[in-house]
């Protein structure tokens, strides 16, 4: 076990992009910020991160690894663990300010002046045999991810909402031979029917028993008829569903989100900085946006960085402006270590 002291500036739920940069900026700003990390990405399960620039192509745990020693640079901690719940502490007033105690599953416990929950979302996939064995490989949801790598393939695209015939729309970007299948869903409407022909888009009517696959990846999609349509790639529609327990600990619940009038899943409501409905507590990355991908949620959590850094500084100049008026003539680097070690204990400096 892992031992972390007791008292930071920040804590830091989550070790994905949007913790990482959210981190990464905070100690950049040398706050003392703990990053506790249970280590399930999202996107564990592809082969490389795209469309983030610099890094195009870069397998995730890679990523992942170069922001944590990126953060640790700066003073950083990163630990591994699940964090359960948090709760407010003390109370709010200008000579004690309010903080928040962190749980952990393994017993442990840390104070933090403020939280930065990202803990992401889970994909959850439709219940289709074959699907989760290729998942982030021959099974898709995102053609801006995924799109380039399947160009010009067998494409099929199995129909699980209304929203079914717009993926089909999308993936005919990058491939001619893309196929609807409608599995449970009814028929589409005449108007829709046209713009699939209009672009070649075949439909098939009929529930999809299976996706096949081989060695080489994703072969084929099973109908319960017995048929069986040749496909290189399948792209489904998972509903995302934000992790938000360690939220809901706080009183902050998850939200249906909508996409096109349709629910797609959860997500926690935060303002433009990425401040919840909790005072000192901001979320960032995919458990606040469902569609944000790994460069803008590193943006969100630097974004949200921003704001706690400017929260903490008002805290700060509050409890100095208390200290001047009882008589302290100028307030140094050393009173301000001494005031901030009585509010949260030892904090880094860079000394």
């Amino acid at each position: 076990m892992t031992t972390v002291r007791d008292g930071y500036d920040v804590v830091v739920v989550g070790g994905g992009a949007a913790g990482l940069g959210g981190a990464l900026t905070l100690a950049r700003a040398r706050r003392s910020v703990l990053v506790v990390d249970a280590g399930e990405p999202r996107n564990a399960p592809a082969g490389h991160v795209h469309n983030y620039l610099g890094r195009e192509g870069t397998p995730p745990g890679e990523l992942l690894a170069v922001g944590r020693a990126e953060v640790a640079g700066y003073g950083g901690e990163v630990v591994s663990g699940r964090v359960v719940s948090a709760e407010p502490v003390g109370a709010e007033s200008a000579s004690n300010p309010r903080g928040f105690r962190v749980r952990l599953a393994d017993g442990r416990s840390v104070a933090a002046r403020r939280l930065l929950v990202a803990t992401g979302l889970v994909d959850e996939l439709p219940e289709v045999p074959g699907i989760v064995e290729q998942w982030g490989r021959g099974v898709l949801h995102c053609p801006y991810c995924h799109g380039w790598e399947v160009r010009d393939r067998r494409i099929g695209v199995l129909a699980t909402s209304p929203f079914s015939p717009h993926q089909a729309q999308l993936f005919r970007q990058w491939s001619s031979q893309v196929t609807l299948f409608l599995h449970t869903e009814p028929e589409p409407d005449e108007g829709t029917s046209e713009r699939l022909a209009a672009r070649g888009i075949a439909v098939v009517v009929g529930e999809v028993a299976a996706v096949e696959s081989a060695e080489e990846g994703v072969t084929g999609v099973r109908l319960t008829s017995g048929a069986v349509v040749d496909c290189d790639a399948v792209v489904v529609a998972p509903r995302f569903t934000a992790r938000a327990d360690v939220l809901a600990s706080l009183g902050v619940a998850a939200v249906d989100t909508e996409v096109g009038g349709q629910v797609v899943g959860s997500a926690v409501k935060v303002d433009a900085s990425g401040a919840t409905s909790v005072p000192g507590v901001w979320a960032a990355g995919n458990v606040t946006d469902p569609r944000g991908q790994v460069l803008g949620s590193a943006a969100a959590g630097l974004a949200a960085a921003a704001a706690i850094n400017a929260d903490l500084l008002e805290e700060d100049t509050r409890l100095a402006v208390a200290e001047y008026r009882n008589g302290r003539a100028a307030f140094s680097a050393a009173d301000e270590r001494a005031m901030s070690e009585r509010v949260m204990g030892e904090r880094r400096h860079g000394v």
